[in-house]
């Protein structure tokens, strides 16, 4: 049997209490309940997607190795229960980088695919899907089957962003990118107002690898929308670490009321918004300053409450997407809810092969808020309205309470991985959105 746990959890505070878990080569050995099994990674997904409460959790943490690395070519072959952040320090060293990573570290590899993550270069790599040559999968109904990039099944599009559902990856092939040290030059420009943003925004695309921006959600007037716009590249000279780094604080428990919110919210932004000079300002950083600040503190979703957080992602085409951008900031003030990491970024028209890959060309705004019970909920309801009347998409895989309407209308293509789905696996996710819904 896996190691016992006494519970297993999202990141968005949703848990199972007491679960039945299986290892990775147990799945085709043992009996698997009618209410089916859900591969397991690291539990950084934040709704209910990773999460099957009625039935068993494919546990993936001991399958996590490096299997085989082309210092020449940059192909990696690994367990799909390894980390990003063990890849990352076995391949910095030699000059490569995984082509894309997400706002943490701490991962698995199958659940960047499960995913189909994206990052802050989507403008110019696509997502992590379009960077995976091979996977090894495991299904109850046809035991081990190899698929490739090129293979015709559908199989391959399927499991790409697939959110675990059609077998149990074991292990995959992916492409790394060569770069010149895992430093940053960070380029940072404060901006005033929404509008400037996307005056922006093209030139930080052509010029720079990545590219987000940071926006105040709180402030009215004529700085609504103020923020910064944050690019980067790898340095040609900088580190090549040796190690992970560790988080250099902890939170140590659930406070009764979250702090992320109210006065405090209001003087962080403030002050976070006037930690960047005037205009445009350039420094060079470690990569994990600048991809995954927040992997600093470790069990920093503590601070959003007993209730955990919602986390919005929401995609806008890209014709419309000022004026919907600024119709959902707009929504959050009205409902007085603050949104302590309001991230904005464009993404790109490279494809994914993903089937229910999220990202599509436009730009997409990622709001998270304490749960703060039904006023939240309406919120998020009026967020899901914005954005599908815009003709755009929910992220599934933040979500744990969007509706079967809305799911549809993000994804039109999800009959395709109902179809291709592994008989044995569910998700709550699915259960909820599908299943129930038809």
């Amino acid at each position: 049997m896996a190691k016992e746990m006494r519970r297993i959890a999202s990141w968005g505070g949703l848990s199972v209490k007491n679960p039945r878990l299986l290892a990775p080569d147990q799945y085709l050995t043992s009996e698997v309940k009618s209410d089916g099994a859900l591969p397991f990674g690291n539990g950084r997904s934040y709704g209910d997607s990773c999460l099957n409460a009625a039935g068993s959790a494919i546990t993936s943490q001991s399958a996590n190795r490096i299997l085989s690395f082309d210092r020449s070519s940059g192909l990696l072959e690994a367990d799909a229960g390894i980390l990003l952040s063990d890849i990352i320090a076995a391949v910095a060293p030699h000059g490569w980088f995984p082509v894309v990573v997400p706002g943490t570290q701490f991962v698995t590899l199958g659940g960047a695919i499960a995913n189909d993550i994206h990052g802050k270069n989507h403008h110019r790599r696509g997502t992590f899907g379009c960077h995976v040559v091979e996977l090894l999968l495991e299904r109850s109904d046809q035991g081990s089957v190899l698929l490739k990039s090129d293979e015709e099944s559908g199989l391959f599009d399927a499991t790409i962003g697939g959110m675990g559902l059609t077998g149990l990856i074991r292990k995959a092939t992916i492409q790394l990118m060569k770069i010149g040290s895992s430093s940053i030059n960070q380029v940072t420009t404060r901006f005033d107002n929404l509008e400037a943003y996307f005056g922006l925004a093209d030139e930080a695309d052509a010029r720079h690898e990545y590219a987000v921006a940071w926006i105040d959600s709180l402030v009215k007037g004529k700085h609504f929308g103020r923020g910064h716009l944050i690019a980067g590249d790898h340095a040609a000279n900088g580190e090549h670490p040796q190690r992970k780094s560790a988080p250099r604080l902890n939170i140590p428990l659930t406070p009764p009321i979250s702090p992320l919110q109210g006065p405090f919210l209001k003087l962080f932004n403030e002050s976070y918004f006037r930690s960047a000079p005037v205009g445009r300002s350039e420094q060079l950083v470690a990569f994990d300053k600048f991809f995954f600040p927040l992997d600093r503190i470790g069990r920093w979703n503590r601070l959003y409450g007993p209730r955990g957080l919602h986390q919005h992602q929401s995609v806008i085409p890209p014709e419309n997407a000022f004026e919907v951008i600024k119709s959902l900031l707009e929504c959050t003030q009205r409902n007085h809810h603050g949104s302590f990491l309001t991230v904005l970024k464009r993404f790109g028209s490279l494809p994914s092969p993903g089937i229910l890959s999220f990202p599509r060309p436009g730009f997409t705004l990622t709001l998270d808020f304490p749960d703060k019970g039904g006023v939240t909920h309406r919120l998020l309801e009026q967020l899901d309205d914005i954005t599908i009347q815009a003709g755009g998409a929910v992220n599934p895989y933040k979500d744990r309470r969007m509706s079967s309407a809305t799911f549809r209308a993000s994804f039109p293509n999800w009959q395709e991985i109902e179809e291709l789905r592994d008989p044995a696996l569910m998700s709550d996710f699915w259960r909820r959105t599908v299943l129930d819904g038809r």
